[in-house]
């Protein structure tokens, strides 16, 4: 699967700080038949989103329209947890979202992200709570995730490194997937069965 490269972004960022947002707070299951990912942007965090009516909630914090364009959501603690379901990355991401700020993500929902050129950038509780007083001070204010060199820069010039799996890490650098991966590596692979082909039967003929 061809993704779009990620090494760095920097942007104002989308707080959301409740801990345990979970797989179907971000996608719903009942938009989980599709297996295209159009439209999943407009039914990310549907139920917080949206009104009975149908009218966006003016105070669920997407809608408000200086969010338009950020691709950082700093969240509390635990996100992702729930039901397993690819669709949570696919919608935060075709929304906009690049990188997910928490202290601590549900395992499942991690690898799907990383799968998915989603990052998830796992920081201790009290620089989550630094980064979270920062944007409520200045809720312009830009944060850089720098996946080559690991690190979270904040605003006031300190980073906090994070660690991220080397091959997931290499696979979104790269903007790609292990199918991906295998695939440009094809001539190597040729090269190598040519280079050791099956051994010959010695089985003696009747």
């Amino acid at each position: 699967m061809s993704l779009e490269p990620f090494s760095s972004v920097t942007s104002a960022a989308v707080p959301m700080p409740r801990n345990d947002i979970d797989t179907d707070q971000i996608i719903p299951a009942r938009f989980l038949k599709t297996v295209n990912r159009a439209g999943l942007g407009d039914q990310l965090f549907f139920d917080w989103r949206y009104l009975p009516d149908g009218s966006p909630n003016p105070d669920f914090v997407i809608n408000r329209p200086e969010m338009a364009g950020r691709a950082i959501l700093v969240a509390g603690d635990n996100f992702g947890c729930g039901s397993s379901r690819e669709h949570a990355p696919w919608a935060l991401t075709a929304w906009g979202i690049r990188a997910v700020i928490s202290s601590s993500f549900a395992d499942i929902f991690r690898t799907n992200a990383l799968k998915n050129g989603l990052l998830p950038v796992a920081v201790p509780p009290e620089e989550l709570s630094r980064i979270a007083s920062i944007l409520e001070a200045e809720p312009e204010a830009e944060l850089t995730v720098d996946l080559e060199a690991s690190e979270l820069r904040l605003p006031d010039g300190s980073a906090i490194p994070f660690t991220i799996d080397a091959f997931a890490r290499r696979m979104i650098l790269d903007g790609t997937d292990e199918l991906g991966y295998l695939l440009a590596r094809e001539p190597d692979l040729e090269a190598y069965e040519r280079a050791h082909p099956p051994p010959v039967s010695t089985l003696a003929a009747d």
